[in-house]
């Protein structure tokens, strides 16, 4: 509901990509924002209506195409982003709303009111004390926008690639940790859930006892159901054990496949991956029904995650072996026959790729996990 008490606060390869839905997805990328959000008040002939959100990251590519045609266009604007999501179908959005004064707030509540759309934020944590009058900025404008849960993160990047030592890391966590301490006053005042993502940072043990010491409950998880098996982590022992925590989640299928380092990791459609959707989501709504999920599938060539090389061990000196040999195990298991390659595909074929495979998603959403 729109709150206006705030002041204002100035395995799908590169034939299936281009064989699915390409002419459509070109024509979204490179037409006026007007024409790919469909008829006024409706979504594009032919779907249907989703309770999947959209996470920003989902549509990197189509971005990118209309900045080449235009580069004063920004699909992320968040009320671009809605109409643009709302014409794909989705029932929410969930990204950075930035900061806006109670006019432009009452305009996207109003208007995401109107089609029915959920809006989560997303915000980054105060890196200094002085950036805190910032941060609540941001949270006043997503109270006023109506969105009860904003998302974030303890630490940019993965912590096998982005640092040098386990002390290097633990310098990083213990700053992240502290920059979440200045906030939680805030977020408890203005009545907003910070969900923070297990973003390949710390494993389940250490995040849980987070928030226990934190014991808020106005901070909490935002689930990701594909991040932590890149920490050699279960992923249905990951979706049970911050299931009681969650507060918004980030649905997407990850397919894998060894390679001499360690295993490679790509997002895929929903259903055309290793993970156990159905399980993971009836776990999750079990232990909070009104939990929204977003759609989070980055359409690029898979990632790599190096667990066969040092430098992927010097972060993760405290992670048992027996871990290692499961994860393993189950890669070889599930272990794809072939894995997306988008960067071979042409601007026109990667933006059809993306389409494709936010178009397969909210098929299996809908007709599958019953979202």
């Amino acid at each position: 509901m729109c709150d206006d008490r705030s002041r204002p606060a100035g395995g799908i390869g590169r034939r299936a990509c281009l064989k699915a839905g390409a002419a459509g997805a070109i024509f979204a990328a490179t037409a006026p924002l007007a024409a790919m959000a469909g008829p006024a008040g409706g979504t594009m002939p032919g779907r249907r209506p989703s309770g999947l959100g959209l996470v920003i990251y989902a549509l990197n590519l189509h971005r990118k195409a209309m900045k080449l045609r235009d580069a004063q266009s920004e699909l992320f604007e968040p009320l671009a982003f809605l109409e643009f999501c709302h014409g794909l179908g989705a029932g929410g959005v969930q990204l950075p709303l930035g900061i806006h004064d109670a006019e432009y707030a009452r305009k996207l509540c109003r208007q995401a009111e109107q089609w029915g759309m959920f809006i989560e934020g997303i915000v980054s944590l105060p890196q200094r004390e002085s950036d805190v009058e910032r941060f609540e900025a941001g949270i006043r404008t997503a109270v006023q926008v109506g969105a009860r849960v904003v998302r974030t993160t303890m630490i940019a990047g993965r912590r096998y690639e982005q640092y040098r030592s386990h002390a290097e890391f633990r310098d990083a966590i213990e700053h992240g940790r502290k920059s979440l301490m200045w906030v939680v006053p805030l977020v408890e005042r203005h009545r907003v859930r910070l969900a923070v993502e297990n973003h390949k940072d710390e494993r389940v043990p250490e995040r849980l006892a987070l928030f226990r010491k934190i014991n808020s409950e106005y901070v909490g998880a935002c689930v990701d159901l594909g991040n932590s098996l890149s920490l050699l982590e279960e992923p249905l022992a990951v979706a049970e054990a911050y299931a009681p925590w969650a507060l918004t989640v980030h649905l997407k299928d990850q397919a894998v496949r060894e390679y001499p380092q360690g295993f490679l990791l790509a997002d895929v459609p929903l259903g055309e991956g290793s993970l156990d959707l159905k399980a993971m989501v009836a776990i999750l709504r079990r232990a909070r029904p009104e939990v929204r999920f977003s759609l989070e599938t980055i359409t690029r060539d898979p990632l790599q995650v190096p667990c066969l090389t040092e430098k992927y061990w010097a972060t993760m000196s405290d992670v048992p072996g027996s871990d290692l040999a499961r994860t393993l195990r189950t890669v070889r298991a599930r272990q794809a026959a072939t894995l997306p390659q988008v960067d071979r595909l042409s601007p026109e074929g990667q933006v059809a790729c993306e389409l494709a495979g936010i178009e397969k998603s909210f098929r299996y959403a809908g007709e599958v996990l019953g979202i």
